[in-house]
């Protein structure tokens, strides 16, 4: 019989409608403007007392609370109004002070029993929902210089291997020179050291004890370390964020020397700054022996301990460069610890170093740069100057007890927080040089609201006018594409969130486009009724014939535009993908609706029923 479709497509067809009519409805919970309260040492959440002069302040200052949730290291208290947020931050900051963490942030607030089914909202782009904007600049003096410093403790082994005499080396700009006691001990250390490493330029000076081997690192070679420096920073950036569980982060290179760093939804710019910002890397070195020269060691502190100090050789035996993964735990007395493993290099030279210096200590050198500003004249005028420096500290000096392989694990840690950011950075690797600051911006929720709400707006305008052209134009029909076009942007919203997409700006261009697009297929198969029942078709032929003859039309025109729409997705950055993935899903939903849906509704008002004439 025309015009009918068996019970089983009835029920796929409402199982799908049901199904995305559940995965969007978060959508309709927005997420609720929040301050988080977090130690500052990460050792646990604000007490009772200090919660509670903390409701007293906000009360104080009109600030209503719509709840307070407390977390295992964190408070959260959720406000009615997103106006308040700063308000409520800046009093918090002030009752508690610099030994805790306080930040913005967004709430979600989807129901329990849609979180029971692993629904949630579409995840908002920076462009909605807020977030934080960084950019970076990558400092190319001291990624010479670290690599410099790791050639001269390469030279240094090797002129040890070979029992050359050398006194000292020095490193200044891109030039690595080694002091020698005689001139027969620099030419032979200049024909070995030559052989091994092929990126400098060698020159001889002095005679006698004053005899110097002269390297300068050649251009080409410059150049390949700043390439592979700020590529290499790019990569561990990458991972960084990954490693936060940001949605749709951008970071991207600027410039011969810039990185941008894109968050979507984070408002606790201090924890992404501590994460994404940090240039901590770590050094295992041995202790130096009592007769070591001095040229050869170096004297540290404690991080935790300033009035403890040891001495550890100059050489390295590996960086955190070598770490393939990193955990967070706990020993047997309750104490945190990173348990480590390393890759197969790191591994060896591990090995090597421990096995032939069972009994001696072996140091774990936290090291981090930074940067302070200070404020100079120059002309008469007050200029603020950024400083870079250098921290260097032990976590840990134990005896090594047996042979190290590629795995053991690091103590001594302050805290449990300390310890997971220690993880994360071995994880996600060491950055090849340092990175500071340049620019930080936040986007506040208020500013991603407004962009929400002229979004929705243009949605509803797009939505009302193509409602009233399909039921001016095709009536009873019209009233189908319609329904059909309000189930589509139910299941496309429900599509997203299922993904996890983001939606930013060219991500709703792309809904609004797609609702446009959405009832071609309806025009497509009404206008080819409209033709069969001129050319004297039978009501029932005339709807069956409509269908499928304009099947093979809408196909080919929605299969071309969605080539169109994986290209863009395919080599696009940023808002282009929004775009691309919004129109790739808007796509398969339309013709889910057109096809299938209005297809039913139509089989169930005329399927098999005697019907002398459409409104259509």
């Amino acid at each position: 019989m025309l015009n009918r479709y068996p019970l089983w497509k009835y029920l796929l067809i409402l199982a799908v409608l049901i199904g995305g009519l559940v995965y969007s409805l978060p959508n309709l919970f927005p997420e609720d403007p929040a301050v988080q309260v977090s130690s500052a040492r990460g050792d646990g959440p604000v007490d009772e007392r200090q919660l509670e002069r903390i409701r007293e302040s906000l009360e104080e200052a009109g600030i209503e609370i719509k709840a307070i949730e407390g977390e295992e290291t964190s408070l959260l208290i959720r406000l009615d109004d997103a106006d308040d947020q700063i308000n409520a931050r800046d009093r918090i900051t002030a009752l508690l002070g610099d030994d805790y963490v306080v930040a913005l942030n967004l709430a979600e607030s989807t129901p329990t029993w849609l979180q029971s089914l692993s629904a949630s909202p579409m995840t908002l782009g920076l462009d909605l929902r807020g977030g934080v904007h960084f950019l970076l600049e990558v400092d190319m003096d001291a990624a010479l210089e670290q690599r410099l410093e790791v050639n001269a403790s390469a030279m240094r082994e090797l002129l040890r291997g070979e029992r050359i005499r050398y006194r000292d080396t020095e490193i200044d700009g891109r030039t690595l020179a080694v002091t020698f006691t005689d001139a027969e001990d620099r030419d032979a250390a200049r024909r070995l050291i030559s052989r091994e490493f092929p990126d400098f330029d060698y020159a001889s000076e002095g005679e006698d004890r004053g005899a110097r081997l002269v390297m300068t690192m050649t251009d080409q070679a410059v150049n390949e370390l700043q390439d592979y420096a700020i590529n290499q920073n790019l990569t561990t950036l990458r991972n960084r964020v990954d490693e936060l569980g940001v949605a749709e982060p951008m970071v991207q290179r600027q410039g011969p020397d810039r990185i941008v760093v894109e968050l979507p939804g984070v408002q606790d710019t201090v924890a992404a700054k501590r994460v994404v910002g940090a240039t901590a890397n770590l050094e295992f070195r041995l202790e130096a022996r009592p007769d070591t020269p001095d040229a050869e060691t170096e004297t540290f502190s404690f991080r935790n301990d300033a009035s403890r100090r040891a001495d550890l050789m100059r050489d390295v035996i590996i960086t955190g460069d070598s770490v393939s993964s990193a955990s967070r735990s706990f020993d047997e007395n309750g104490r945190p610890q990173v348990n480590i493993n390393l890759d197969g290099t790191g591994g060896t030279l591990m090995n090597r170093a421990t096995r032939t210096n069972i009994g001696r200590n072996m140091a774990v050198l936290f090291i981090e740069h930074k940067t302070r500003d200070q404020v100079v004249l120059e002309d008469g005028e007050e200029v603020t100057v950024r400083e870079p420096y250098t921290e260097r500290g032990l976590i840990s000096l134990a005896t090594i007890q047996s042979a190290l392989g590629n795995s053991f694990r690091i103590t001594g840690l302050d805290s449990p927080t300390e310890a997971a950011e220690l993880a994360l950075l071995l994880r996600s690797g060491s950055l090849a040089a340092p990175i500071y600051f340049v620019q930080e911006r936040t986007i506040g929720p208020s500013l991603g609201a407004e962009n929400i709400k002229r979004g929705v707006m243009s949605v509803q305008i797009g939505l009302l006018l193509v409602v009233l052209f399909m039921l001016i134009r095709y009536k009873v029909f019209g009233v189908f594409a319609n329904i059909a076009l309000a189930l589509n942007l139910t299941l496309l919203l429900a599509a997203m969130s299922l993904l996890g997409a983001t939606l930013t700006l060219p991500g709703i261009a792309g809904i609004v486009l797609t609702l446009g697009m959405a009832v071609d297929a309806n025009v497509l198969i009404f206008e080819r009724i409209r033709e069969e029942l001129r050319g004297g078709l039978s009501v029932q032929q005339a709807i069956h014939a409509g269908y499928e003859r304009a099947f093979t039309s809408i196909i080919d025109a929605n299969i071309t535009t969605l080539l169109v729409a994986v290209i863009l997705f395919s080599i696009g950055t940023g808002p282009v993908k929004g775009f691309a993935v919004t129109l790739s899903l808007g796509i398969i939903t339309s013709l889910f609706t057109a096809l299938l849906v209005t297809r039913a509704m139509v089989n169930l008002i005329y399927g098999g029923k005697p019907v002398k004439k459409l409104w259509i």
